[in-house]
C-alpha cells in the first residue's frame, strides 16, 4: 500500500489533534526506515506513534525491533522530552512536517512518503543533521549539512481545485489519465470516480461533454472532501496481493473488506502487516537459501542414485550375455560375433596405455582379454555389485541431507516467529503517575512533577481520600484512596514514607524529615485573592497530622494484576509482600540507569518474559529521581 497526498491530509490533521500537548519519553528503532515514538502527556495516556517511509498511524501495537534503524541515537538525543508542537503538510504532498521543541532548540523531522521514502531531521534553520538516504539527482539534494529542499510541486492543488483549473487538464488522453496524472491521485481512487460517474475511462477528456464536466466535478470534489475531512466509512483489505486501507467506502462493494473502526486503525492493520511481512523475509532469508541449496543437493543425490543403479543394470546385463555366449560355445571376447553383441550393449574392448578394459557407456571395468568369458563375466558381476553397493553410501547422505533441511526449515519458521508484536496494554489511569498499594490493600497515588501533582489533585481528589504532602523541597502531593472514613494507621505510615522519599531529601539523602497528611476539604485549588501559585502547588488549610520519617527506603517490584505485569515502587514492605520480585533501594551509589541495569538484571533472572515486557527506560521511570544503590534482591 502507498499512503496518498489526500490521505496524509487528513492523518496530519487527526494525529495532529491527537498528539497536541505530547513529549516525545521514548523512541524505539523498528526496522531501517520505521521508528516508534511513544508520546506521554502529564494527564491523558500515552500514545504510541509510527513514523515510517512507508506511512504515518498510531499504533496499539509493539512491534519487536527488527533490524537497526541508524537514525535512532541521533534522534534520541535530539527529540528525547521534546514536546511535539505541530504536524504539517504542504497541499497534497506526500511530506510530513514534525516540529520538536525542546527548551530553546527545535527540530524539524521530515518524513517523506514517495519513492523509496526519507526521514530527516533537520534543525529550525532546516539545516539537515542526520537522513536515511543522501539523494543527489538534477533537481535536488539531499545530505547532512545542506538545507532541505523539497521536490518540485507538480499537478493542480487539488484542495482548491476549481473547475477552471480542472477543465485546463483535459487532453487528448483519456478521462482516467488526466484525472490520475493531472490531480495526482492513486489508481483506486480515480477508478472510484470514473466507476460513479459512468463515463468509459478511456474518453478523450477534450470530448467529456457539459453534463459530464459537470457531474465529474462534483463527484471529485465530494470524494476528496470525504477522504481529507471525513465522514470516514472505513474498511481493510488483506488478500495475497492486496494489502490496502479505505476511508471511505467504495461503490464496488469489495466482499472481502473488512470494516474497522477507523482510518486509522485499517492503517496500523495493513502497516503492521507490512512491516512484519517485510521482517519475516528479511529474518528467514538466510535459512531459504540454505534450504534451497540443501533441497538442490537432495535432488543431485536423488540422481546420482538413478544413476548408480542404471550403471549396475548395464554392466550386469553385459556380464549375463558373456555367460549366455559361453553356453552358445564361444569362448573368445574378441570373436567377431561377440564384439557385434557388445556393440548393442553399448559396450566394446578399449585399450588405454597398454591397459585393456571393458567399457560399457561412460563405465570402464579392467579386465584380461585373454581370460575365459565366465572370469571376464564374474568381474562385471562384481563391478555390478560394487556400483549397487554404492547406493548406500549415497542414501546415508540422503538421510543427513534431509535431516539438515528439516532443521534448516525449522530454523527458518522459528526466525519467522522472532518477527512479532505485542497489542499495548490499556494502563489503567494510575500508571501514569506514581503509585502502589499499601499492606492494607488501598491504592496511594503521587504526583511526578508539577504537572502530574496538579492532574492528581484536580482530577482524581475525592472525598473520603487522604492528601499528603512533605515540607520538603520537591514534594510530591499524594493521594491515600479511601472508599470510608476508616483511618488505617499502617497505610497513613506507609504513604508519608513514599511522600518522603520521592521529595529532593532523597537527592540529598536527609534523613529524619516528615511528611504530613490532610482531609480533601482543606486543599484549596485556587490562589487567596491578590495572590498567585506555582504550578502544581496548593492552599492548606487547618491542622496538619505530621508523621516522622526515620529512614529513607524503597523497593521496586514486579506485581502481577490479573494478567498483566505492573512496575511498581513504593515502601519496602508493601513491595516484599505483594510482588513476585523486588530489590530494595537506598539514595547514594549509582545513576538512575545503572541502577535500572542491575535491577532488571535480577528480575529478569524470575522470568525471562519480563524482558520482553519492560525495558531500561520502565525501570528508570519508576526509580526516586537522585543517585540510588540497591541493598536487597528477592
Amino acid at each position: 500500500m502507498t499512503l496518498a497526498g489526500i490521505e496524509l491530509v487528513y492523518l496530519v490533521k487527526d494525529i495532529g489533534e491527537k498528539t497536541s500537548g505530547y513529549y516525545a519519553s521514548n523512541i524505539w528503532g523498528i526496522n531501517r526506515n520505521s521508528l516508534l515514538f511513544k508520546l506521554h502527556h502529564p494527564t491523558k495516556p500515552d500514545i504510541m506513534l509510527m513514523v515510517s517511509s512507508i506511512g504515518m498511524w498510531i499504533t496499539d501495537k509493539k512491534i519487536e525491533t527488527i533490524e537497526p534503524n541508524k537514525m535512532l541515537r541521533r534522534l534520541r538525543s535530539d527529540l528525547l522530552r521534546a514536546k511535539l508542537t505541530k504536524i504539517e503538510q504542504i497541499g497534497t504532498e506526500r511530506i510530513a512536517y514534525f516540529t520538536f521543541t525542546n527548551f530553546e532548540k527545535e527540530f524539524t523531522l521530515i518524513v517523506e512518503f514517495f519513492g523509496d521514502g526519507n526521514i530527516i531531521l533537520c534543525n529550525e534553520e532546516r539545516k539537515i543533521l542526520a537522513l536515511l538516504h543522501s539523494i543527489d539527482v538534477r533537481h535536488r539534494q539531499l545530505r547532512v549539512g545542506l538545507e532541505y529542499s523539497p521536490p518540485p510541486e507538480d499537478g493542480v492543488d487539488v484542495l482548491n481545485l476549481t473547475k477552471e483549473s480542472f477543465r485546463e487538464l483535459f487532453s487528448t488522453s483519456g478521462i482516467g489519465k488526466t484525472i490520475g496524472r493531472g490531480l495526482g491521485l492513486p489508481k483506486k481512487y480515480v477508478e472510484e470516480i470514473i466507476r460513479l460517474s459512468g463515463i468509459d475511462p478511456k474518453k478523450p477528456s477534450n470530448e467529456v461533454t457539459n453534463e459530464e464536466f459537470e457531474a465529474l466535478y462534483e463527484i471529485i470534489t465530494s470524494t476528496l472532501s470525504k477522504v481529507t475531512q471525513g465522514p470516514h466509512d472505513p474498511s481493510v483489505i488483506i488478500e495475497d496481493d492486496v494489502h490496502d486501507a479505505y476511508p471511505i467506502r467504495f461503490s464496488d462493494d469489495n466482499l472481502n473488506a473488512k470494516k474497522v473502526d477507523s482510518f486509522n486503525e485499517g492503517l496500523d492493520i495493513v502497516f503492521t502487516e507490512e512491516i512484519l511481512e517485510k521482517g519475516k523475509s528479511l529474518f528467514s532469508s538466510p535459512a531459504d537459501k540454505k534450504i534451497e541449496s540443501l533441497e538442490k543437493t537432495l535432488t543431485e543425490q536423488k540422481n546420482a542414485i538413478n544413476v548408480v543403479l542404471e550403471k549396475s543394470k548395464t554392466i550386469a546385463e553385459v556380464a549375463n550375455l558373456l555367460f549366455t555366449m559361453t553356453s552358445a560355445g564361444q569362448h573368445d571376447i574378441r570373436n567377431e560375433m561377440i564384439t557385434n553383441s557388445l556393440k548393442e550393449k553399448n559396450a566394446e574392448i578399449i585399450s588405454e596405455k597398454g591397459v585393456p578394459y571393458m567399457k560399457i557407456n561412460e563405465s570402464k571395468i579392467q579386465i584380461d582379454p585373454d581370460s575365459s568369458l565366465p572370469t571376464i563375466a564374474s568381474k562385471l558381476f562384481d563391478e555390478s555389485k560394487k556400483q549397487k553397493g554404492a547406493v548406500k553410501s549415497i542414501e546415508k547422505l540422503m538421510k543427513k541431507t534431509e535431516s539438515k533441511l528439516e532443521k534448516t526449515i525449522e530454523k527458518g519458521e522459528i526466525a519467522k516467529g522472532a518477527v512479532g508484536f505485542k497489542e499495548v496494554r490499556k494502563k489503567s489511569w494510575f500508571e501514569r503517575y506514581r503509585w502502589f498499594y499499601t499492606s492494607d490493600e488501598v491504592l496511594a497515588v503521587g504526583g511526578r512533577d508539577s504537572s502530574s501533582n496538579s492532574a492528581i489533585i484536580r482530577k482524581y481528589l475525592e472525598k473520603n481520600d487522604k492528601v499528603f504532602h512533605a515540607e520538603v523541597h520537591g514534594s510530591p502531593f499524594f493521594l491515600l484512596k479511601g472508599e470510608d472514613e476508616e483511618l488505617l494507621p499502617l497505610s497513613l505510615e506507609e504513604v508519608a514514607h513514599a511522600t518522603v522519599c520521592f521529595s529532593r531529601a532523597w537527592q540529598i539523602s536527609a534523613y529524619g524529615m516528615s511528611s504530613f497528611w490532610v482531609n480533601p476539604d482543606q486543599v484549596k485549588k485556587g490562589a487567596p485573592t491578590g495572590q498567585s501559585m506555582a504550578k502544581g502547588a496548593f492552599m492548606i488549610n487547618g491542622t496538619r497530622n505530621f508523621i516522622k520519617v526515620s529512614s529513607l527506603k524503597l523497593a521496586v517490584g514486579i506485581f502481577k494484576q490479573d494478567e498483566d505485569y505492573l512496575l511498581v515502587c513504593g515502601p519496602p514492605e508493601p513491595i516484599k509482600k505483594k510482588c513476585l520480585c523486588y530489590a530494595v533501594i537506598e539514595p547514594g551509589g549509582s545513576t538512575m540507569s545503572d541502577v535500572a541495569k542491575k535491577i532488571r538484571a535480577e528480575f529478569d533472572k524470575v522470568n525471562d518474559n519480563f524482558k520482553k515486557i519492560f525495558l531500561i527506560d520502565d525501570y528508570v521511570r519508576a526509580l526516586p529521581t537522585g543517585s540510588s544503590k540497591v541493598t536487597e534482591t528477592g
